[in-house]
């Protein structure tokens, strides 16, 4: 092994197989939507923010000469399907299925020919059998385990020896997933399996599978509805489930007149470090002495059809009163860097101490400014 990818590589057993890999390979590269500092001071390790709820793949074409791909990003909770927001389904299966079947598809060239290209992908036992109170990841991870073993038939066909490894745990101790927290030395044996099952060419990998998930599937097949009812009753009684939603909740404002590449930049950029942005346009520019060029419903839809945009709203004159009168109970407030250390920021920070609210502070870029567009237009019609 040379170059290693590994899409979601900053948490879980996801993060143990990239710290494994790296006594192995010259370089692995992690993709996740956000860094894990247990990365850091690992000179073979590389970090490129990526959130997969974005449809642009592009930046694959970076990773083309890899020969080890790890796929391990996905995200699901236990709770009654009615619970579950019409945005979480929409997340859980672009995350969980549809970026992982894109970025299949993108080296499935590559895996067909006869150069060794290792992959392992992460599928669930909740996508073998009936998993209700999950319906929704395990119909995402039904999905995944579908395709892989359909590929790997692809795959033999065109006679090379690579396959796809579909990796396919119950619940795994030491990983965020359901609300864990990530312990890497209790994942690190496993790690290590499914790398050395990866490098062997295997296709379908259940941990504990002799002493645990053989009996389950053997249950499961021989009464698919008895097994889902006891399946129901058990997380039921578990206390597994979870009420809040998996939903990191992204909010910024701004007057977003004379819409321009810096308001593109920045509705990016906070894109990439949550789950659903809400945006909050000013009524007018009064607040900053001016006036705005284009009208306060012009300005909504103009940012409303953004692709990164979820949901626009009116803004409040301060953005910790949209918190507070819970408009929006956002996760994360995204602004400029010039605010950072400012008297109405500090309050900020005070106010969101204890609420689970983190401030992200986003440099400014050079490029092209509304104020540069206003001296442009202002020149014009002074002529």
């Amino acid at each position: 092994m040379k170059e290693s990818l590994v899409i979601g590589g900053s948490n879980g057993i996801g993060l143990s197989i990239a710290l494994e890999l790296r006594k192995a390979c010259q370089i692995v590269t992690i993709v996740d939507k956000e860094h894990n500092p247990m990365l850091d001071g690992y000179d073979n390790i590389r970090f490129r923010q990526v959130n997969l709820l974005e449809t642009d793949y592009a930046f694959l074409e970076d990773y083309k000469t890899i020969d080890t791909l790890v796929i391990t990003a996905g995200f699901g909770r236990i709770t009654p399907f009615e619970d579950i927001l019409d945005q979480e389904i929409q997340n859980s299966f672009q995350v969980n299925s549809i970026a992982l079947i894109r970025i299949l598809h993108f080296f499935f060239p590559r895996m067909k020919q006869k150069e060794p290209f290792r992959c392992a992908v992460m599928g669930s036992i909740a996508g073998l059998i009936s998993s209700p109170l999950l319906a929704t990841y395990g119909a995402t991870k039904a999905a995944v385990c579908n395709a892989v073993e359909s590929l790997n038939i692809e795959l033999e066909m065109a006679g090379t020896d690579n396959r796809i490894l579909n990796v396919s745990p119950g619940s795994i101790k030491g990983t965020k997933f359901n609300g864990g927290e990530n312990k890497p030395e209790e994942t690190q044996a496993l790690a290590s399996e499914i790398i050395d099952r990866m490098e062997h060419r295997q296709t379908l990998f259940i941990p504990d599978y002799e002493a645990v998930y053989k009996g389950v599937l053997e249950r499961y097949h021989q009464d698919p509805h008895q097994f889902g009812i006891d399946s129901y009753r058990y997380k039921w009684e578990s206390g597994r489930m979870r009420s809040n939603p998996q939903l990191k909740i992204g909010y910024l404002s701004g007057t977003f007149d004379l819409f321009h590449i810096g308001h593109l930049n920045l509705l990016r950029r906070a894109k990439q470090c949550c789950d659903y942005l809400v945006v909050g346009v000013h009524k007018d520019a009064s607040h900053k002495g001016k006036d705005a060029f284009i009208s306060f419903e012009e300005r909504c839809e103009i940012v409303r059809s953004v692709k990164y945009v979820d949901q626009v709203i009116q803004s409040e004159r301060e953005d910790c009163d949209v918190y507070l009168k819970g408009i929006v109970k956002y996760d994360y407030l995204f602004v400029g860097s010039d605010y950072k250390g400012t008297e109405r920021f500090n309050r900020y920070e005070q106010i969101f101490a204890d609420k689970g609210v983190k401030i992200i502070y986003f440099p400014y870029t050079q490029g092209t400014s509304s104020t540069q567009l206003r001296d442009a237009l202002s020149a014009i019609s002074n002529k």
